[in-house]
């Protein structure tokens, strides 16, 4: 990667780089697992092409770094992951894996592009978003070649234009007063939406929880199991009460095996990253939600996760395991000093 040595790397730049670089080397370590387990060849092609792209990244980032004098960070090595381990995930599990990381990518991708500054670090993110979206395309389509792809609810086609009539129609029965509308297309795409993230995350916490070896950290990601579960049936009764259908949950596909293919500090880790994507898919979902008890329900709910998310930060800080980002001096203690 040419790297514009007259220029200096944005605050922006260096946080989205140093977490792209965190991120890739645990997909790394998560892909190398699944692909010593993969069976199905058609899945097996997905999971390399995962781990191509995962790999081909961390090799530009240090480059990247290596020209800027910037502190390669740590990220997660071979030290965190036991390919040989038994299998804990099945096949079909991996593509649900691929498939909601591809849409996290996506988005992030597409954000840290639109921010970047510097010609290098532009083409690097928008090189990234292309190849994500190359995955999402591919996994999807194995998804829908084996008739595992889950599609969100239809509803009719609309049939004429209207226009809102009065203010009931952002109440939907909050606090008692009114009565509730029907949901909106993309309050249901949102919906279903978060109930299959929970439903992943709830079977990726459960195959975890059996596999960790810190009892405390084993106590909160079944806590974390919890309140997916909690999020699981808070979305999922929303729906149903409208004769919504909710997408089916993956708890099947764990498996019973007890031998650690991951270290607890990814495992840690991985939690967190969850978390981070479950509270950003809240804010869009409460953004896309006019109805104020749908909107009030992501409120809550988004509070409950991040608190969890405090307690998760906790533990890593307690163990040693939290990387320090890139900071601004503190001018304070310079001037001191």
């Amino acid at each position: 990667m040419e790297t514009e040595h007259n220029i200096r790397l944005t605050s922006t730049e260096i946080a989205a780089l140093w977490t792209t670089y965190q991120n890739d080397t645990l997909a790394k370590c998560v892909l190398s697992y699944f692909l010593s387990k993969v069976e199905d060849k058609e899945i097996k092609g997905v999971v390399e092409l995962a781990l191509s792209i995962s790999e081909t990244h961390i090799g530009q980032l240090t480059e990247l770094f290596q020209s800027e004098n910037f502190p390669i960070p740590l990220g997660f090595t071979g030290e965190d992951v036991n390919v040989n381990a038994r299998r804990l995930f099945s096949d079909s599990f991996f593509l649900y894996y691929i498939k909601n990381m591809s849409k996290v990518g996506l988005t992030t991708y597409g954000m840290t592009y639109s921010m970047a500054s510097r010609a290098d670090t532009r083409t690097f993110f928008g090189d990234a978003l292309r190849e994500t979206m190359t995955l999402d395309k591919k996994v999807t389509q194995v998804l829908q070649n084996k008739g595992l792809y889950i599609r969100p609810p239809s509803i009719p086609t609309p049939d004429h234009i209207d226009f809102v009539k009065n203010q009931s129609f952002l109440f939907g029965g909050f606090f008692g007063f009114g009565e509730k509308r029907p949901l909106l297309s993309m309050e249901i795409g949102q919906l279903f939406a978060n109930i299959q993230t929970n439903s992943l995350g709830k079977a990726l916490l459960m195959g975890f929880a059996q596999v960790v070896r810190s009892q405390e950290i084993r106590d909160y990601l079944l806590t974390g199991k919890e309140i997916s579960n909690n999020h699981i049936k808070s979305f999922s009764e929303t729906c149903l009460d409208e004769d919504i259908p909710v997408p089916m949950t993956w708890d099947p596909d764990v498996m019973d095996s007890t031998e650690p293919p991951f270290s607890d500090k990814l495992i840690l880790f991985h939690v967190s990253l969850l978390v981070t994507a479950g509270t950003a898919n809240y804010a869009v979902s409460m953004a896309a939600s006019p109805r104020k008890d749908v909107a009030a329900n992501y409120v809550k709910l988004t509070a409950e996760i991040a608190a969890y998310a405090n307690h998760g930060a906790k533990l890593m800080i307690e163990n040693g395991w939290l990387e320090e980002p890139p900071q601004s001096p503190d001018r304070r203690k310079l001037v001191k000093a």
